[in-house]
């Protein structure tokens, strides 16, 4: 599914009765778009995934995504583009007691717990599977072949104090049969990792990861003990499966992480690559889809030097091949997002200061395109990795900017404000944002876009009311094909999203003169930092353009040392006079180094006016004498920080 971050996994529910209303809609729309001229690009593969050729005419932007929708007002499904209705005979679900819901990652499975029983849905056929009396269920998740739902309900010790029982179930999807339970007592982690062929599955025990082969959960296959395993992240794809796994540092011994190809774990020799690194309280692990690298953000809780409140962040690059490397961020600040595009051969990071700048990178770290700086705190790929969106959600506006990842030109900049949630559809074409509680209980609702900054469809709440959750229904790569950017924005019967400008205020005697603009920040503009052809040059480092000025202010200063040398006695003897400390300004861009050198041209400047006083027969008094003394340190002093510019 990895399309939406912001909340939860697909929330939907649905009752029994009401699967088989969800399948006949489904099928009218699929009729009256067919009688529409659609063509049928979508209708074979649906056919061969899905089973839907049965009644699947010529379509291309048919409904076969809903949107489920769980909130105060109870439970429904509304159609997907063109239409946007709910389904006239779902019978919408009142209920509220509805805390877990889980698509299959095709799609064609869908379960939930109603409050008393958890139900597992095909979603192809409109019947009811299975049902476990499991009422207690916060968490559902279904293995990547649909053989294997898990289920985790909150951990209860026993009243004599023992251990309570097991809270994790996996359950047979076929069968019904609970192969096994384990106790799992937080809800962080709670979930057994699957390879994609379900030919693996692991989950971490006491510091311990251990492996289980082809759902036989009776039977321990494999371990992989290190010191204190914290966290570890299966890769996607196809066999062999590799592992990343992830050992905080401790006693003044770095953190690492290291990939492992499974079962190969005898020693730290049989790893296929590693890193280390200080500064890291917790990590994220994130694989790109060709299983070839790794991702890690290292976090710290708190920022030692105080430049954060959300601590300090560092972001490093792990190859299966055994290359690893820091990928450095031009600007300092925190880390907010990173993603890889679907190709796997790039990745984009948005990181630094407000305003955040947001910058790609190929696989050997190097910038391949910087896209300035702006309002902004995620990044989201479509499906089919052709279009990245830029957004500020949270405590920023909800500015998007929609952009074309081939040529890298802007597309659209729509405006989503209050947004809490983020998904593209899985036809890589429209996309839904929403404002959910509890993250605000107020303006709730969702819009659905298409890329080019149209609004669709807009679903506003009442009031009284609350949504909690909002989502499509997956469905997997390939399902729908990659389609040509489009820059005009297409036509839709909402007026335009864009908010009105906020106009500043302004005091009474100003109201009449002409408008000064004045910024706290000059953004930066995107630029392209690919070499150009012809040119083997390569984007400078931040330590290399460090030391790129170090070097150009020492060939300053001897350049401007031997023009001196050049010059006769008077000059030279006037020029002794004058203050050694008057230099051409230049600003650090650090207040405290900027303020050091200010102090220091100060005590040069006063050191010159008891030299003078002294030469026109004054008598000095000794703490004075002692300022003039100091002079030559001040002036080393002076030279040395301007020269660490």
């Amino acid at each position: 599914m990895g399309c939406g971050r912001l909340v939860p996994r697909c929330p939907a529910s649905v009752r029994r009765s009401a699967c088989g209303a969800f399948l006949t809609n489904l099928v009218v729309s699929l009729t009256l778009n067919a009688r529409k001229g659609r063509d049928f690009s979508v209708r074979k593969s649906m056919r061969s995934k899905f089973g839907f050729g049965q009644f699947c005419e010529p379509a291309a932007s048919v409904c076969l995504f809903p949107l489920s929708v769980r909130g105060s007002e109870g439970l429904f499904m509304v159609n997907g583009p063109p239409s946007f209705t709910e389904s006239p005979v779902f019978q919408r679900d009142f209920g509220k007691n509805c805390k877990a819901v889980a698509f299959s990652k095709d799609g064609s499975l869908f379960a939930w717990c109603s409050g008393e029983k958890v139900n597992i849905v095909n979603v192809t056929s409109a019947g009811l599977l299975r049902s476990f009396d499991l009422p207690k269920t916060v968490c559902l998740e279904f293995s990547p072949k649909n053989n294997i739902l898990a289920t985790w309900q909150a951990y209860s010790a026993a009243k004599d104090g023992s251990a309570g029982a097991p809270n994790l179930q996996l359950h047979d999807v076929k069968t019904g049969k609970c192969l096994k339970s384990f106790i799992q007592k937080k809800m962080q982690n709670w979930c057994p990792c699957w390879a994609d062929d379900e030919s693996i599955c692991a989950r971490n025990v006491n510091n311990e990861v251990h492996f289980f082969e082809n759902n036989n959960f009776n039977t321990i296959a494999n371990k992989l003990h290190l010191q204190k395993v914290n966290d570890f992240v299966l890769s996607p794809g196809a066999q062999p499966t590799k592992v990343a796994v992830y050992v905080p540092g401790s006693k003044g011994a770095p953190s690492f992480v290291r990939l492992y190809q499974y079962p190969n774990f005898g020693g730290p020799q049989s790893a296929l690559a590693n890193k280390s690194f200080f500064k890291a309280d917790k990590v994220t692990m994130l694989w790109n889809k060709k299983a070839t690298a790794v991702l890690v953000i290292a976090s710290t809780d708190v920022d030692k030097t105080g430049a954060s409140y959300y601590g300090e962040q560092t972001l490093h690059y792990i190859a299966t091949n055994g290359e690893s490397a820091i990928v450095q961020l031009p600007k300092n600040g925190p880390i907010y997002d990173v993603v890889w595009n679907p190709n796997s051969v790039e990745f984009c990071a948005v990181y630094g200061f407000m305003p955040a700048k947001a910058t790609v990178f190929n696989l050997k770290c190097d910038p391949v395109f910087d896209f300035g700086t702006g309002p902004r705190n995620a990044a989201y790929y479509s499906p089919h990795g052709h279009i990245l969106v830029l957004a500020g959600f949270g405590n920023l506006r909800g500015q998007m900017e929609v952009w074309d990842v081939k040529n890298y030109k802007l597309i659209s900049k729509p405006v989503a404000s209050d947004s809490t949630y983020f998904a593209w559809c899985p036809d890589g074409e429209h996309i839904v944002t929403a404002t959910c509680a509890p993250r605000l209980r107020v303006s709730n609702g969702y819009k659905i876009w298409h890329y080019t900054g149209s609004v669709l469809h807009n679903y506003e709440v009442p009031s009284n009311e609350e949504m909690w959750q909002v989502s499509w229904q997956p469905f997997l790569d390939g399902v729908f094909p990659v389609k040509a950017v489009k820059y005009q924005a297409v036509p839709s019967e909402l007026p335009s999203a864009e908010p009105k400008p906020a106009q500043a205020y302004r005091p009474p005697a100003l109201r009449n003169k002409p408008v000064t603009s004045s910024k706290l920040h000059e953004d930066e503009p995107p630029q392209n930092m690919k070499p150009q052809s012809g040119s083997s040059e390569k984007p400078l480092s931040k330590t290399a353009l460090k030391n790129q000025k170090k070097h150009e202010a020492k060939k300053a200063a001897k350049q401007e040392a031997k023009t001196d040398c050049g010059q006769d006695s008077t000059k030279s003897s006037a020029s002794q006079n004058t203050p050694r400390s008057a230099v051409p300004v230049v600003t650090s861009g650090d207040p405290e180094i900027d303020k050091k050198i200010k102090n220091l041209k100060k005590k040069l400047k006063a050191i010159e006016q008891l030299k003078e006083q002294a030469a026109a027969g004054k008598q000095l008094e000794k703490n004075q004498l002692e300022k003039i003394q100091k002079e030559s340190a001040l002036l080393q002093e002076l030279e040395d920080l301007e020269l660490g510019l």
